[in-house]
């Protein structure tokens, strides 16, 4: 017998990992040569894996939903030939390239669906490391630039059980806030970071003890002192996992976000899958979890009551779930409230977002020399070719028509004819970005506000401007954002309006040099200037939209340039254009 090593395969010049999505073998089953072994998936296409070999499935290195690199070994067969080879699988077929789409014309009818760059997949390391203690949970790596994280919250204590997948703890970057499931199932046997501490990636930070070990629970939860991991291997890092649908009784996939906005858990999740429990009955349930969740004990009590008739099964919901949006509040929880001279005063601790935006914001303003410029623009044939449109496309495109996407595209046309506002300072040089990569301003319900990143935005036209920010929008309000959405942005545009406002005055997102604020659309009695009939006064729908630019290296005319662009491709909508 001898054993050939499956690595996973290159799908293309430019792919240079993959994700195990399934294994359609388990260890000691018997394969066929060219018989499928495994689907993966990459950034361009998935496709299942033929064994390069017959013979005996005797280990597999890769977990499901993890994501390694090119060359990397998954598995091994063990077969009659005399030597043990290594083995890329061959009979994978090539990716599907696609070229880049073309930017759509300024004219609305002519503007056809452009798929906005797929999410990037987050680096899923292989299976933690086990040993004879238990499995170690490290800190995961979050993104290219980031070294280290914080413990926010433990979801769970030393002594409790946990699921594989079940949501362990909290941890937070400097770009993003994020749960990280459980690597295994089993019991909680060591917490070694305790909450608000800060520790490098790759850090052990809780022990994962085996189903069944006796752990006894502490009364208070004693944290260790941190014992830092020297420099651990990559393949025992853990990542969040990616989250993806789960399909429910009803045939529909199941969310991680309820139609209200409520949380669903990977574990959750999952048993309503092997249950047929649909998205209406699991939104129907009171969680007894943290922040009203619906833990697993929620739902095993609502699937006996079920299963004894003594509950009616709710109706069906129907289309993509997603969650209400609503003004953002402060965060803030009050701490005392004391009295100076005389009156009371109520003392508020800073949460940490607030923090970082404070000190993102004072040191743009010490940074770069703030001007704003103002622009009006009347937007009623936008807002006609919208209401004429919006029903139409939420039915193919399966998201509303927002004016966010047409604010973006009159942006990067903007930015095309001026680059030095797609620009960065460094030093004594301006460095002009080649590519536009759009930020817009989401605000995340009772915590701030972040700015994820369309990227390639002069690749898209209007619709598919529209499928990425509902994209980045959903994964902001629901903690999915990685940090790579968060950064590397070249000029940022928000909708100060959507809550009302008529105009802003908005801070630079460094290291860009410009951000657009575009205010709420309202009708107005305007005079309405016609070569023929002569002037006139009509009502018509109104627009201000404010530029804040880094004046050292963007002067007025340039500013006032900008926006005259702006306004003439939002002014050019015509009010009988369709979205094909």
């Amino acid at each position: 017998m001898a054993k050939v090593e499956v690595s996973m395969p290159k799908m293309g010049e430019s792919i240079t990992e993959g994700t195990v999505i399934e294994w359609l073998k388990k260890p000691g089953d018997v394969v066929e040569m060219d018989e499928a072994l495994l689907e993966i998936g990459t950034d361009k296409v998935d496709t299942e894996v033929p064994s390069p070999s017959a013979g005996v499935l005797t280990e597999i290195r890769v977990a499901e939903g993890d994501t390694v690199d090119v060359g990397t070994v998954i598995a091994v067969l063990e077969t009659e030939a005399s030597e043990a080879v290594v083995v890329a699988p061959s009979a994978t077929p090539a990716p599907v390239e696609t070229a880049a789409e073309p930017v759509a014309p300024v004219s609305a009818a002519s503007l056809t669906p452009s798929a906005p760059a797929p999410a990037p997949v987050p680096s899923a390391a292989p299976a933690p490391a086990a040993s004879s203690e238990g499995v170690d949970v490290l800190m995961p790596k979050m993104g290219e630039s980031i070294m280290e994280g914080t413990v926010l919250t433990w979801h769970k204590q030393v002594g409790d059980e946990i699921e594989l997948d079940e949501t362990l703890l909290e941890i937070a970057t400097d770009k993003v806030d994020t749960e990280v499931p459980s690597p295994a199932a089993g019991r909680v046997q060591e917490i070694l970071v305790a909450e608000g501490d800060t520790v490098d990636v790759g850090t052990r930070i809780a022990v994962i003890a085996a189903p069944g070990t006796s752990v006894a629970p502490a009364a208070t939860t004693q944290v260790a002192q941190p014992a830092v991991a020297a420099a651990p291997a990559p393949s025992a890092s853990v990542a969040p996992a990616v989250v993806m649908p789960i399909s429910s009784g009803d045939g529909s996939p199941i969310p991680r976000t309820g139609p209200s906005g409520e949380f669903f858990s990977p574990l959750v999740r999952s048993i309503a899958e092997k249950e047929g429990v649909s998205l209406a009955e699991l939104a129907s349930l009171s969680g007894s979890g943290r922040e009203s969740r619906v833990s697993k004990a929620d739902l095993m009590a609502y699937l006996e009551k079920r299963g004894s008739g003594a509950v009616a099964t709710p109706a069906v919901i129907s289309g993509p779930a997603t969650p209400v949006a609503s003004a953002p509040k402060m965060s803030f929880e009050p701490t005392q409230i004391v009295t100076e001279g005389g009156s009371r005063t109520e003392i508020i601790k800073m949460d940490r977002m607030r923090q970082i935006i404070a000190e993102h914001m004072v040191r743009s303003k010490s940074t770069s020399a703030h001007v704003t410029s103002f622009a009006e623009i009347d937007v009623t044939n936008l807002v006609r070719f919208r209401e004429a449109n919006k029903n139409a496309f939420m039915q193919r495109e399966g998201i509303k028509l927002t004016y966010t996407p047409f604010f973006v595209f009159a942006a990067v046309e903007a930015l095309k004819d001026h680059p030095i506002l797609n620009a960065s300072v460094q030093e004594k040089e301006i460095h002009v970005r080649k590519e536009y990569h759009v930020g817009i301003a989401v605000a995340i319900g009772k915590t701030g506000l972040v700015a994820p990143v369309i990227r390639n935005a002069g690749q898209m036209n209007v619709v598919g401007l529209a499928h990425a920010a509902a994209d980045l929008a959903d994964r902001a309000r629901n903690k999915q954002l990685l940090p790579d959405q968060l950064q590397g942005g070249t000029f940022t545009v928000t909708n100060v309006g959507s809550l009302g406002s008529t105009m802003g005055t908005p801070i630079i997102n460094q290291p860009q040099v410009g951000i657009l604020a575009t205010g709420a659309i309202k009708k107005r009695a305007v005079v309405i200037e016609d070569p023929v009939y002569g002037d006139t006064i009509g009502i018509r729908s109104i627009m201000y939209v404010s530029l804040s630019y880094d004046h050292r290296i963007v002067d007025g005319a340039m500013a006032s340039s900008f926006l005259r662009r702006y306004t003439d491709v939002m002014e050019s909508f015509g009010p009988h254009g369709e979205l094909r």
